[in-house]
This record gives C-alpha cells, sequence and structure tokens, in this order.
C-alpha cells in the first residue's frame, strides 16, 4: 500500500524539526548537554523561542529526541557489524562488534557522552527509550549465546535470578544466566574503556587506547566459563 504524501505543513514541519536537532547536536558538542537551550537554538535558526517551542514542548522533549535518534544510530550499527560479519566464527564476531561499538563512540563522542556519559540535571529519559537500550546490547548478548559452551547450570545465586529477571521484563532474547553475565560485564568493561578515552584520560599516559582495547576484547573472549 502507498503511502499518502505528506502535505506541505507535515514536510516544513519535519525540516524544522530536524533543523532544530542538527542545531542541537552542535551546541551538544561544543556544551555538552547541559548546554542545550531552546531559546539558542531558535536564535541561531533565525526564528523566536515561543515558534520553536510548537515543534518541541521543552528543553527534555528536544533531548529525549536526541537520545532516541542516538540510541537508533548506535543500535543500527552493531545489527550492521553483525549482518555484515554473522558467517564468522563467535569470537571474530565479538571483536568486531566491538571495534564497531568504539568506533561510533569515536566518530561522535557528543552523542556517546549523551547516551553513557554524566546524566543531565533535571532530565529523566522516558521509557521509550529502554527499548532503544537494549537493542543495543542485544548484538553482544546473541554473541555470548553462541560463544557459550553447552550445560550451563540453571541459575542458583542471588545474581542469577536478578538476571533472568531482568530479561523477562525486557522481553526478547533469553540465555543462561552465566550468559547474562557474561554478556552484560563485557557490556560494561567495553564501555568502561571507551568512556576513558572519550573523555581524554588516556592521553598524558603513554599508553594506545586502541591497543589497550584490543587486549581487554581479547582477556573477556579468554575468560573461562567455570
Amino acid at each position: 500500500m502507498e503511502t499518502a504524501p505528506r502535505s506541505p505543513r507535515e514536510r516544513f514541519r519535519e525540516q524544522t524539526r530536524n533543523e532544530a536537532k542538527r542545531v542541537a547536536l552542535e551546541q551538544l558538542a561544543e556544551s555538552g548537554p547541559a548546554g542545550i537551550s531552546v531559546n539558542a537554538i531558535a536564535k541561531r535558526m533565525g526564528v523566536t523561542g515561543p515558534a520553536l517551542y510548537r515543534y518541541f514542548e521543552n528543553r527534555d522533549a528536544l533531548l529525549t529526541d536526541l537520545v532516541v535518534d542516538a540510541y537508533r544510530d548506535l543500535g543500527d550499527a552493531l545489527e550492521d557489524a553483525l549482518r555484515t560479519h554473522r558467517r564468522k566464527a563467535p569470537a571474530t564476531r565479538f571483536r568486531e562488534l566491538a571495534a564497531r561499538f568504539r568506533g561510533w563512540a569515536l566518530q561522535q563522542p557528543h552523542r556517546y557522552l549523551l547516551l553513557f556519559g554524566t546524566p543531565v540535571p533535571g532530565f529523566r529519559a522516558p521509557e521509550l527509550t529502554f527499548d532503544l537500550a537494549d537493542r543495543a546490547f542485544r548484538p553482544i548478548l546473541e554473541v555470548f549465546v553462541d560463544l557459550a559452551p553447552e550445560g550451563l547450570p540453571a541459575e542458583r545465586s542471588v545474581l542469577d535470578r536478578q538476571l533472568v529477571a531482568w530479561r523477562e521484563v525486557r522481553g526478547g532474547l533469553m540465555a543462561p544466566p552465566a550468559v547474562l553475565q557474561r554478556g552484560l560485564l563485557a557490556w560494561s568493561r567495553l564501555h568502561g574503556l571507551v568512556s576513558l578515552e572519550v573523555e581524554g584520560q588516556f592521553v598524558d599516559m603513554g599508553v594506545d587506547p586502541e591497543l589497550l582495547f584490543r587486549a581487554e576484547v581479547e582477556s573477556l573472549l579468554a575468560q573461562s566459563w567455570k
């Protein structure tokens, strides 16, 4: 079924929203999430603040759109990496996923920090972003499902039960608790190194962050399942 053509007003509304988000991303790169101001964006666009509030109810609505767009972009990048290397061994797929994740963060650190950096004062992301965050994590979990040996035990500890409950609440891919734990720990450790690199913490250490990141990836792959 063909989609009905959009009216000129609808096209103008979309163009205005996209332009506002483009300017907001410039602000994000310059001053961080706390520096985003709807009135300042309106001024750069050559319109009044009240006019722009017709397209975004407030700053939080604009931030939500930026968060949603960033999560979708990250999810697309990781799913593309998984598809591109789907015929390769699980360990190779994990290496490629990790490299794509780091590359995405380094190419647009302001968007990475919007998702994973210091929380914006007064802003709480709505629940619709939870599924998008889960989508970004899923490719990592899928690889660990393939990496896991057979015969892993069912839930035994308090943490096991918490991990299973988390997946039941979120829905989607389920796995033994050991796989959930390994996937979540890998996701957390990759985030830790990338966050330190994005924030410039390795600059004065004389350590190549890419080599350190690769070493961490190999450490995660070499870790015993027992």
